[in-house]
């Protein structure tokens, strides 16, 4: 909590994310309901299993970039006293500089053979006695540097883990980037191992906010970022897609705000990440005006939508679904305030996208076509008699895959079981209403699902609710997504 700048300390504030780790094996007493009984382990514990029965499996966020004894000024806790030179990342020519791959004033020597020992115990600590279901690991691309700092691809660390016996059935997911400049989304180590897709985060952004040109990136990052995963043997659940995280803009700051507004953190407006690509709708923050309020909310639904109809795994970040907004602020870790506070009234207040995002999550559900574990062919499916994905754009089997103009794209899935349905996907990110024709279906017809552009409850409509499209064409809207179901 003490690890922040002197001038956010000023101010009061203090690091209440935590990410400042130095006791890897202890859980934080802050965090129980009783910090000073003792209990933290017991409680841990407890909190495990009652997730578990209620069918909700735990992933640890955990740091093993760098502690909380920050650089040559910081506070001695225990690595630096007892083995300085082997556990940090020291400059070569001056062993009393720690090298700052991190951003957080030192750097974990993560492959060095003790070191390397240490991390992996600790995690097996972890799901051996606590029965944790997995790690999500920040700055992961600080595991894959060298004791020299340089990047191996046979980093000790990151293979140990994925050999592990114990980590055998662990999800591990990698953050796959760090603060040195090393990037590695589509490259991180390792087979086990899934990866924040950070490019599919940034094209789905620019995407909805209505860049042009970008068709082609966007149904790659659709259907599982094969360019980036393929090739290595690896498969579309590699990829864990996101829209937003604790990191940055909310979804909903993403609609509202061009740019950060992080003066209250004390440091000038200069933290938190500045390319956001994002949009207003035409005024910056809060605003009564109906048509900018429409336009927010219909944006926000087509981020969701496009998440849950993505090959790969979404990731939500929680309190987007009831439109959760940090003021824009993007850089919220000092903040224990309301600024960041789940705010429990927004599920009623916002009641439109909690029930579309509910809606769309049961959707991808009951569509294995949306869940795929290999990537799309485009070959003739015996089930359907059709290309388990065609591709089309304003006109049917003609995509503008290089249009520098382009904003519309449209996709036809097909079903992978008897009992469900083919899937027709049409994304308008353009100003324009379009009439798009639709494939034509030899035993079938198509029913209208989900149209961003409607109101409650016609934006999302369950099977039995759902009624028949008789035209050969549909009239979709301008910045809207449409999806169609065969029956």
């Amino acid at each position: 909590e003490q690890d922040v700048p002197d001038r956010v300390r000023d101010l009061g504030l203090k690091n209440y994310w935590g990410y400042a780790t130095h006791s890897f094996f202890s859980p934080h007493p802050g965090y129980c309901v009783r910090p000073l009984s003792g209990n933290q382990r017991d409680e841990f514990r407890d909190m495990v299993k009652a997730l578990h029965k209620a069918g909700i499996s735990v992933i640890l966020d955990v740091v093993y970039n760098h502690t909380a004894e920050g650089g040559t000024d910081g506070p001695v806790i225990n690595f630096k006293g007892l083995m300085n030179r082997a556990f940090y990342h020291l400059e070569e020519d001056d062993l009393s500089k720690y090298k700052n791959f991190s951003g957080c004033g030192n750097t974990v020597n993560c492959n060095h053979p003790l070191v390397v020992r240490f991390i992996l115990e600790s995690l097996e600590y972890w799901v051996r006695e606590f029965h944790v279901d997995g790690f999500r690991f920040d700055l992961a691309s600080i595991l894959a540097r060298g004791e020299d700092g340089a990047p191996m691809y046979h980093a000790p660390v990151v293979w140990n883990i994925e050999f592990s016996d114990i980590l055998a059935h662990t999800r591990l997911i990698a953050e796959a980037w760090d603060a040195g400049g090393l990037y590695q989304v589509g490259g991180f180590p390792g087979y086990r191992w899934a990866e924040w897709n950070g490019r599919y985060r940034d094209l789905v952004r620019q995407f909805v906010r209505g860049d042009k040109g970008l068709i082609a990136e966007f149904a790659t990052r659709l259907t599982g970022s094969s360019d980036l995963y393929q090739s290595s043997g690896r498969l579309p659940t590699n990829s864990i897609n996101f829209i937003t995280c604790h990191d940055g803009f909310t979804l909903y700051d993403l609609v509202c705000y061009e740019k950060k507004h992080n003066l209250a953190n004390g440091e000038g407006n200069r933290d938190g990440e500045n390319r956001n690509f994002s949009c207003n709708c035409g005024v910056e923050g809060e605003t009564d005006a109906p048509e900018i309020r429409a336009l927010r909310l219909r944006l926000a639904k087509n981020f969701i939508a496009i998440l849950l109809l993505s090959q790969g795994v979404p990731m939500l970040l929680a309190g987007d679904e009831v439109l959760r907004s940090q003021k824009g602020n993007n850089n919220c870790y000092c903040q224990d305030n309301s600024l960041s506070w789940f705010d429990w009234s927004l599920p009623e207040k916002n009641q439109e996208m909690f029930r579309f995002t509910r809606e769309m999550i049961r959707l991808r559900k009951r569509h294995p076509a949306l869940t795929r574990s290999h990537y799309l062919t485009g070959k003739v499916t015996p089930l359907s008699g059709m290309p388990d994905i065609c591709w089309h754009g304003k006109k049917l089997h003609k995509p503008q895959w290089n249009g520098p103009e382009s904003q519309v794209l449209a996709c036809t899935l097909s079903r992978v079981k008897p009992d469900e349905e083919d899937l027709h996907l049409i994304f308008n990110m353009s100003k324009e209403t379009l009439r798009l024709y639709l494939p034509k279906l030899k035993t079938r017809h198509w029913y209208l699902s989900v149209d961003t552009a409607r109101k409650d409850p016609a934006d999302i409509i369950e099977p039995k609710g759902q009624q028949p499209v008789n035209k050969k064409s549909l009239l979709v809207s301008p910045r809207s997504v449409v999806v169609l179901e065969s029956r």
